[in-house]
């Protein structure tokens, strides 16, 4: 395992524990070796752990869309960052360059994302770890929800395990090394 791909909010959220929690996943990162993919923006809960792992000394890959980039939200100061066509190359890009996949708290784009890798997980695309940093209860109803389709026969008990939930950055990269 070399990198991590973590979907985070856009906007940093009412609570500065989530960019708290940024910092804290940015430093597990950073010393468990693991280098940084993310969606390449300089806002929100993206910029603060992408600015937390370059200040760390660690490596951080960005993709954006050009449409992005044109509204001027792309980070600047990356080790590496790619310039994509639109979201549908930029999460291809962002699958194939990580070897594991983090949301933090985020709005709908982490949700898409989130469960875009776990249906690739479910259907045999990928084989790699999916996990949730849960700061703050934040997705607890999420979690609920998952629990109770599978309740209802609509996700298999194996497929809703796929996801890895823990509040600790350090425990969850921990989880996903030793599965």
């Amino acid at each position: 395992m070399k990198s991590i791909c973590v979907y985070c909010g856009a906007n940093g959220g009412v609570s500065p524990r989530y960019a708290e929690e940024a910092r804290s996943l940015a430093r597990a990162l950073v010393e468990a070796n693991l280098s940084l993919v993310y969606g390449g923006g300089n806002v929100g809960l993206m910029g603060v752990i992408a600015d937390e792992v370059l200040r760390l000394g660690g490596e951080v890959t960005g993709v954006i869309p050009t449409a992005l980039v044109e509204r001027e939200v792309g980070h600047t100061g990356l080790t590496r960052q790619f310039i994509v066509k639109d979201m549908h190359e930029r999460k291809a890009m962002m699958a194939q360059l990580a070897d594991g996949f983090i949301a933090m708290p985020g709005g709908m784009g982490t949700m898409e994302e989130l469960f875009e890798m776990l249906t690739w997980s479910q259907l045999g695309i990928h084989s790699k770890p999916v996990g949730l940093l849960n700061v703050d209860g934040f997705y607890d109803h999420l979690v609920g929800f998952i629990q109770h389709a599978k309740e209802q026969g609509f996700i298999k008990p194996q497929h809703a395990e796929l996801m890895m939930v823990d509040s600790s950055p350090a425990a969850l990269l921990k989880r996903f090394v030793n599965r």
